[in-house]
């Protein structure tokens, strides 16, 4: 990515620049505008750049396989768990899907578009989203026992599938042909959601049972502008 170091901006550019990089609370249709408003040449460099950044997003390394099962378009990724579930088990010494998504996650939430280079970024979205709702629960949670108590609780609630209320971005997977597809994405999702719940349990709270303020803050971000209740 070109440095803007090279346009030394001063001024409303300066302001402008600072707007760009404030990703969380900027849109990428309102700074356009302003750039093309302003018709200084020195913001096309600025325009390159924040198309770049908003390029930035991780994308999941899993490729599109076709000896992979889907259900309603969702890839059923190997994990490394010890979970019931339908999916296949992962090598124990390589990243799967969750450690992609707990790796990426407090990047990936300040984005508000997500560009699907592959259908593991779409598992990657719904993962995404899912620690988002799982840190909002934890957000009042003083210590790691409260913490887990919370978790268990989400884990307990219905896992909805494609056209059922409360599945979030509706078309990010087909929906269900059959009872059976349906059950099957179910299951998967309430596998990797608890897998998920549990490695993220060692990352927001430390050692001694504290919360760590550094994943904690991340409750209050909005992922892909989705308001969590």
């Amino acid at each position: 990515m070109q440095s803007l170091n090279c346009c030394r901006p001063t001024g409303g550019i300066s302001q402008l620049l600072r707007k760009l990089f404030r990703a969380s609370q900027s849109s990428f249709i309102d700074v356009t505008q302003e750039i093309y408003a302003g018709g200084d040449p020195c913001l096309s460099a600025v325009h390159r750049t924040w198309r770049s950044f908003i390029d930035m997003v991780y994308h999941s390394s899993f490729i599109d396989d076709d000896e992979i099962t889907k259900a309603c378009g969702c890839p059923l990724l190997p994990l490394k768990t010890h979970i019931k579930g339908p999916a296949p088990a992962a090598d124990s010494d390589k990243a799967d899907i969750v450690d992609e998504a707990i790796t990426f996650f407090r990047a990936n939430v300040f984005f508000k578009n997500f560009h699907v280079k592959s259908p593991a970024d779409k598992l990657l979205i719904y993962l995404t989203s899912y620690i988002n709702i799982a840190l909002k629960r934890l957000e009042t949670c003083r210590t790691l026992a409260v913490g887990t108590k919370a978790i268990i609780n989400l884990g307990l609630e219905k896992v909805p599938v494609p056209g059922e209320p409360g599945f979030p971005f509706p078309g990010l997977f087909t929906l269900p042909q059959s009872g059976e597809e349906a059950e099957l994405l179910r299951n998967y999702l309430k596998q990797i959601r608890e897998e998920t719940s549990g490695r993220l349990l060692n990352c927001a709270y430390r050692a001694n049972g504290t919360p760590n303020k550094w994943w904690l803050a991340f409750a209050k971000r909005k992922f892909m502008n989705v308001v969590i209740l």
